[in-house]
């Protein structure tokens, strides 16, 4: 039997799961099963989890994106690129990385880009923002991250001012806020300065409309969340672990 699953702290739901579940019997695939690795620290990984023989690959999320790097045998140029994996392929014994992410945020995205979406604000910094920082600039879009912490390459929510919000008209949200059981929260933007023009993309997909996208769709925008961008990312790792 076949073993794949999604390594992440903490997994109270997962998409990932019973996608799979749902995949295999509706296609007849009774030799592999996909479960839940939910491990409080990345070091569990060569105890408990490469030692399953029958381990054939794994998918990656929160807060485990870059900490699964050293891991790897191999790794595909666009995970070297960004230092981000949310895919393993396990290959003769040799563990390679990928990022499907990418294909996932890319090709949900597209049919919402429109001629004045030529800069995007990113909230947060992890693993996820890595995949969406590397598709914005194969895209020439002009990206800023915005996090709760000042650096060399974020600015804060507190600076966000009305003209930063009439220019960066793209708005993707790659932290968990605003994630299931937390539905009353929301970056913290000023959402009064938000209109027709912009496009907010959540990558949380439950709830459904987070508060971040409902307070977005009141103010006129469009808005989308992370589903379609999961369902793809999740065939696009089927088909790397049986290539």
């Amino acid at each position: 039997m076949r073993l794949y699953g999604l390594l992440g702290y903490p997994l109270t739901h997962s998409f990932s799961q019973n996608y799979f579940a749902k995949k295999f019997e509706a296609e007849s695939v009774q030799d592999a099963r996909y479960e839940n690795f939910s491990f409080a620290s990345i070091d569990d990984l060569e105890t408990q989890l490469f030692q399953k023989n029958n381990l054939c690959g794994f998918n990656i999320t929160i807060p485990y994106k870059k900490a699964i790097l050293p891991f790897l045998h191999e790794q595909t140029e666009p995970v070297k690129e960004m230092g981000a994996c949310n895919c393993v392929h396990i290959k003769d014994g040799k563990r390679i990385g990928y990022n499907t992410d990418i294909i996932g945020f890319a090709h949900s995205l597209k049919p919402f880009i429109r001629k004045h979406h030529t800069h995007a604000l990113i909230l947060g910094t992890g693993g996820a923002a890595a995949a969406v920082e590397y598709v914005l600039r194969k895209a020439g879009i002009f990206y800023q991250f915005v996090s709760r912490a000042k650096s060399e390459t974020t600015i804060t929510y507190e600076e966000l001012s009305e003209t930063i919000m009439q220019q960066y008209l793209l708005i993707i949200n790659t932290s968990p806020v605003g994630q299931y059981p937390n539905i009353d929260e929301a970056p913290h933007l000023p959402y009064q300065y938000i209109g027709a023009n912009h496009h907010l993309f959540d990558l949380i997909y439950n709830p459904v409309e987070t508060k971040f996208l409902q307070l977005g769709r009141e103010q006129g925008a469009s808005t989308q969340n992370g589903q379609e961008m999961l369902v793809i990312q999740a065939e696009e790792s089927w088909r790397i672990w049986n290539s």
